[in-house]
């Protein structure tokens, strides 16, 4: 090769790296090119099967969310005077109560929160049928929430008796009636976001906590929600089987907190790792 061609070669090997004719120019791909997921810029890579992962702040909301949710147990401090054993839960929130705005607010947030990380999962997660729908689900489960806190109960029927009777005379008011309403939606919504996600996970192969542990917390939310129902019916053990269903649904929301949670690490880890670890070896 003559000192013509030497220098050709030389500056294709440099102009490649200012887009100059000769070189990959500025639309190659490489390592620092792959996705948030893990997925590079081909589609392939780590995250190219998976659903993607979801920002940081939605992580967050999504275990602020299961938190806020259970501001029940704030009761043995705050309201003793309840009665834990046949009380409904809601009755903390009634609006005679001393301090129903921290139970009400708990659940406002806790809406707000779920339909913030409904919203952008949807909008940064893979769609699928299953999980699009688990999403939606989700939204909804917040939307009732919030529905729940802005009809309280008007008194505590379990802890008053002038209450009980008003409650029976149909003495009350509309938000007192609806209460019933959204409380019984917002479960339901819950417990079928629970079942989407975790079918999602296991006909996907996505997140493997909800995979293993999503249908088995949603089948015990069911249980425990079908058995407040008889509970209501027989007058007792409505406080205890009412608070445990509510804790299994918090605990629902944690596992999908930590399924984002852990596909976002996942992540990390494989854009930190160097290429020959993250590509396979070929044949």
């Amino acid at each position: 090769m003559d000192s013509h061609d030497a220098d050709g070669a030389a500056g294709s090997a440099t102009g490649g790296e200012y887009g100059l004719p000769g070189g990959p120019g500025p639309d190659a791909g490489g390592p620092g090119d792959a996705e948030p997921d893990g997925t590079g810029p081909d589609g392939t890579g780590p995250g190219a099967d998976g659903p993607g992962t979801a920002p940081r702040p939605v992580i967050v909301l999504a275990f602020l969310a299961a938190v806020c949710y259970a501001s029940f147990v704030l009761e043995n401090v705050l309201s003793p005077d309840l009665d834990v054993v046949n009380g409904y839960v809601s009755e903390l929130s009634a609006l005679d109560q001393p301090f129903h705005l921290v139970y009400s607010g708990g659940d406002f947030i806790t809406g707000v929160m779920a339909i913030l990380v409904s919203i952008g999962t949807l909008r940064r997660l893979r769609r699928r049928p299953l999980a699009t729908a688990g999403w939606a689900f989700l939204g909804l489960f917040g939307i009732w929430a919030i529905g729940d806190a802005s009809f309280p109960l008007d008194c505590a029927p379990n802890l008053e008796t002038w209450c009980a009777l008003r409650e029976r005379s149909e003495h009350v008011s509309f938000s007192h009636e609806f209460h019933s309403v959204t409380s019984t939606v917002v479960i339901t919504c819950g417990v079928i976001a629970l079942f989407l996600l975790s079918m999602a996970a296991r006909r996907y192969g996505w997140w493997p906590v909800l995979a293993r542990w999503g249908w088995a917390v949603a089948a015990a939310e069911t249980v425990f929600a079908l058995g407040t129902v008889l509970a209501m019916y027989l007058g007792r053990w409505l406080g205890i089987i009412q608070r445990v269903q509510i804790g299994v649904l918090c605990v629902g929301l944690l596992l999908i907190a930590w399924a984002l949670y852990a596909d976002h690490r996942n992540a990390r880890r494989a854009l930190a790792a160097p290429p020959s670890l993250r590509e396979k070896t070929p044949l």
